[in-house]
């Protein structure tokens, strides 16, 4: 009979109980599905998980929240008011896909539910001091960088926002607060907000792709000095019997509302837009020109309004009148209304190429283009190329997969 060898057996044990003690050490934490409060670190919200928002969340300066692929944030129902704030340095890498888009909703599904996405950046603004603070947030925005960088916002789409934090202050379904042309944006969607949809205060940022459903008040919004490019922007309204409340704008552009003649003076130039109100004799305005804007609009087809193209104070129609300001190949089911009387309807249709009156076809969700229009990318590299009037081709709906 061997003896039992007590030397070799307790070698054996403490190999194992070290085994386990290391396998226990290299466990990873559990990832916190929390989202709260200032990051003051990077952080990443991993593709197919679910999280939670409670409260504002600032991404401070020299941090970059990235979000990836097919996360779901969920704005909780609570007694705080939910949003996400990037500061002047900050960034936010948020990449959806077609596919696995990233969402952004609410626990409770209605208009106005939580308060959306706000960047600030150092691009230039008009308003005096050339900086100012964020309606949301109280956070700086303006500088002088026309390119900064704030990172990219790509295949996202936001539901239910608007909160409204007082009277004056409501929150839209993205902000973009003085954001710089490094900033990559496109295929994003506003869906039922109580407030605008898209929301430009001064900065250079370029965008494309954009869809605004069904927001309270306006489609698109600019002012503050807003000098970037657009393409592809879908505004569709749902009536009040649908939805349950009303709609305004489906472009509502100022330059600055206490001085209209500010500069950096509000000067995008946007392309291939389909703009389609729900009929409204309450909010008549289709696109709304103002406060001494300025504008470039190419290939555009605005419907479901009474009055689609308004213009408003000296500065905005003279600009158009003179040529400084630009209407080309935009078609309206309606008319133009000229407030103050520089501008006019026959200005409008001098242009050939532009058009009143006009009947549009359209598949659901105003999907459908009109032939004939400027191929912007013999301008400018950034436009994509088309000769088309509209946003989305029949042949190419864009908006299918990741929009509601």
């Amino acid at each position: 009979m061997k003896k039992f060898n007590w030397k070799m057996a307790v070698m054996a044990l403490g190999i194992l109980l070290l085994a386990v003690s290391c396998e226990k050490e290299t466990e990873p934490e559990e990832e916190s599905t929390d989202l709260s409060g200032e990051l003051t670190t990077d952080r990443t919200l991993k593709s197919g998980m679910s999280y939670n928002l409670s409260g504002g969340v600032h991404v401070k300066p020299g941090v970059t929240l990235t979000i990836e692929p097919g996360v779901i944030i969920v704005a909780k129902d609570d007694d705080v008011v939910d949003y996400i704030l990037v500061e002047q340095g900050g960034k936010i890498d948020a990449r959806g896909t077609a596919a696995n888009p990233v969402v952004m909703t609410s626990e409770r599904k209605e208009a106005g539910a939580w308060g959306g996405v706000h960047i600030c950046g150092l691009a230039p603004i008009n308003v005096t001091g050339t900086t100012s603070k964020s309606e949301i947030g109280d956070a700086l925005y303006g500088g002088s960088n026309v390119a900064d960088n704030s990172g990219t916002l790509s295949y996202i789409r936001v539901e239910y926002t608007g909160y409204a934090f007082s009277e004056e202050k409501e929150a839209n379904g993205f902000t973009f607060y003085g954001v710089g042309n490094g900033t990559v944006v496109d295929h994003l969607q506003s869906y039922k907000g109580s407030d605008d949809g898209f929301e430009w205060f001064g900065g250079t940022v370029n965008v494309k792709y954009l869809v605004a459903t069904d927001n309270g008040d306006d489609s698109f919004d600019w002012t503050e000095g807003w000098c970037g490019k657009g393409q592809f922007l879908l505004a569709v309204q749902g009536s009040e019997a649908v939805i349950g409340y009303e709609c305004d704008c489906l472009i509502e552009a100022d330059n600055n509302s206490k001085d209209f003649t500010a500069a950096p003076v509000s000067s995008p130039i946007l392309a291939n837009l389909t703009l389609c109100g729900n009929g409204s004799s309450v909010n008549k305005r289709g696109i709304r020109l103002r406060a001494g804007t300025r504008v470039g609009i190419y290939n555009a087809l605005v419907t479901g309004k009474p009055n689609c193209l308004t213009t408003e104070t000296s500065e905005t129609e003279t600009a158009l009148a003179n040529g400084t300001s630009v209407l080309d190949h935009v078609f309206l089911a309606g008319g133009v209304s000229a407030a103050a009387g520089i501008y006019s309807q026959d200005l409008f249709t001098s242009n050939a190429n532009n058009g009143i009156n006009k009947t549009f076809s359209f598949t659901s969700a105003c999907v459908g283009t009109v032939s004939g229009g400027k191929n912007m990318n013999a301008v400018d590299p950034f436009f994509s190329a088309g000769d088309y009037k509209g946003a989305v081709p029949s042949g190419n709906d864009w908006t299918a997969g990741w929009c509601r």
